[in-house]
C-alpha cells in the first residue's frame, strides 16, 4: 500500500465530505487507505460522510481528545508506505501526492514534506514554510519584528517570507494540516505528542523528524486550507493555548532557556490578551459598518450549465465571467470541474483583488465558502 490518508475531523461537516472527494479524485490510480477519527463532533459529520464514502474507515471518539491523540490513533495503524496528515478542511490534488511520492522516493533524507497552501481565496499561507521557534525567532514572533521586518532573514525567520515559495525548500517546521510523512518515522516517532492538545504539535514533529536525522521539505505544489476560520486569532482563548504550547515545545527542547524565556512568553500572552481585549472593546463601541463587503457584491458563476446552478444554488442575477473591476463573489461548480481545475483556477485568478471564491456542492446543492469553516 502506496499511501495512508489521516483526517482528525471536528464540526466541518460539508468541508469534510469536501476533502474526502477532494483525496478520491487525487489517489486514483493508487494503492491507499483513508482513515477519519472524529473528536465528538455532534454534527452528524460521520454518518454523513460514511453514507458517501463507505471505503474509508472512520473512528469515533466519545470526548474531544485533542488534535495529537486523534491523529495518533490513525497514525499507528496506517499501512501505507507513507502517511500524509490532513486538515478535514482542505482540497488537494493529484499533484499533491503524485509529486510528495516522486520527491520521496528520489531523496531518501527527506522525512516529512508540506505544499504551497492557500486559503479558500487563493491568498498564499506563511505557515506553510517556518523555521525552528528558537529563542531570537521567537521573540521576533511574539513583539511584532517578524511582521516589521517581513522580508529580513534576521528578523523574519518565523515564517522564512525571505524564501521563494514557488521553490522547493529544506525548512524546519511544517504545518499539521498537511504532512507528507514516511510512516515508518512516523510510528518510530511515537507519531504527535499528545502534551500538546491544539496548536504546537506540528512543530514538536518536525523538530524530532530532524532530531532524528531526517530533513523536512516545502514543494510549491498548490492546494487549499480554509485554515479554520472559526478560530478567533485575537480570542484571548487563541492566545493562551497558543503559547501555552511554545512553553510546553520549549520545557521539552530547550529546558536551560526556561528562565530565560518564560517571562518573555508571559509577557506576550498578556500583551495579545490585553490586544484582544481592546480589539473586541472597539468593535463593540463603533457603529457597526453594515454587511460585509463581499455580501452585496454580484456573483460569477463558473459552470458549465451557469442558469441550472444559479437555480439551484438560489442566485437571481449573475453573470458566467469575472469582471475586470472585481468586486464579485465567484462560485465554481464542482459537479462539472475537478478539485484540480478548481485549485489551478483559484491560484490563477488570485491576484485580482476583491474577489471571493465559492464553491458550489453539487451533491448537495449547496455553496462551500470559507466561512463555513
Amino acid at each position: 500500500m502506496e499511501l495512508s490518508v489521516v483526517i482528525v475531523n471536528y464540526r466541518v461537516k460539508y468541508l469534510l465530505e469536501q476533502t474526502l472527494r477532494s483525496v478520491e479524485q487525487a489517489m486514483q490510480g493508487m494503492t491507499g487507505e483513508v482513515i477519519v477519527v472524529d473528536n465528538l463532533s455532534g454534527d452528524d459529520s460521520i454518518a454523513f460522510s460514511r453514507e458517501r464514502h463507505p471505503g474509508v474507515t472512520f473512528i469515533e471518539n466519545q470526548e474531544n481528545v485533542g488534535f495529537a491523540r486523534a491523529n495518533n490513533q490513525a497514525i499507528m495503524q496506517a499501512r501505507g508506505e507513507f502517511t500524509l496528515i490532513l486538515n478535514p478542511d482542505t482540497i488537494i490534488t493529484p499533484r499533491c501526492l503524485q509529486e510528495g511520492l516522486a520527491w520521496m522516493r528520489s531523496h531518501p533524507k527527506c522525512g516529512a514534506i508540506g505544499a504551497r497552501m492557500m486559503d479558500g481565496n487563493g491568498v498564499f499561507l506563511p505557515e506553510s514554510k517556518r523555521a525552528f521557534p528558537t529563542p531570537w525567532v521567537s521573540f521576533c514572533k511574539i513583539f511584532g519584528l517578524s511582521k516589521l521586518f517581513p522580508r529580513s532573514p534576521w528578523f523574519a525567520k518565523y515564517h522564512l517570507r525571505y524564501l521563494s515559495d514557488l521553490e522547493p525548500q529544506c525548512i524546519d517546521i511544517l504545518s499539521g494540516a498537511y504532512m507528507f510523512c514516511r510512516t515508518d518515522v512516523l510510528q518510530q516517532l511515537g507519531g504527535f505528542d499528545e502534551d500538546f492538545f491544539m496548536y504546537g504539535e506540528d512543530i514538536d514533529l518536525s523538530y524530532r523528524i530532524v532530531k532524528a536525522g531526517y530533513e523536512n521539505w516545502f514543494l510549491p505544489t498548490p492546494m487549499i486550507h480554509y485554515k479554520g476560520e472559526s478560530t478567533k486569532k485575537d480570542s484571548m482563548r487563541y492566545v493562551r493555548i497558543f503559547y501555552d504550547a511554545m512553553l510546553i515545545f520549549y520545557r521539552k527542547h530547550f529546558p536551560r532557556f526556561n528562565l530565560i524565556f518564560y517571562p518573555f512568553v508571559k509577557l506576550g500572552v498578556v500583551v495579545r490578551a490585553g490586544m484582544a481585549m481592546v480589539k473586541r472593546l472597539v468593535k463593540r463601541m463603533l457603529p457597526s459598518s453594515g454587511k460585509p463587503a463581499s455580501e452585496t457584491w454580484p456573483w460569477a458563476i463558473i459552470s458549465d450549465n451557469p442558469s441550472t446552478v444559479a437555480e439551484r444554488a438560489g442566485i437571481h442575477i449573475y453573470r458566467d465571467s469575472i469582471p475586470a473591476d472585481g468586486n464579485c463573489n465567484v462560485l465554481i461548480d464542482d459537479g462539472c470541474h475537478s478539485y484540480a481545475q478548481i485549485v489551478d483556477y483559484i491560484r490563477e485568478h488570485s491576484e485580482k483583488d476583491r474577489l471571493a471564491y465559492h464553491i458550489f456542492a453539487d451533491r448537495h446543492n449547496i455553496i462551500i465558502s470559507p466561512k463555513m469553516s
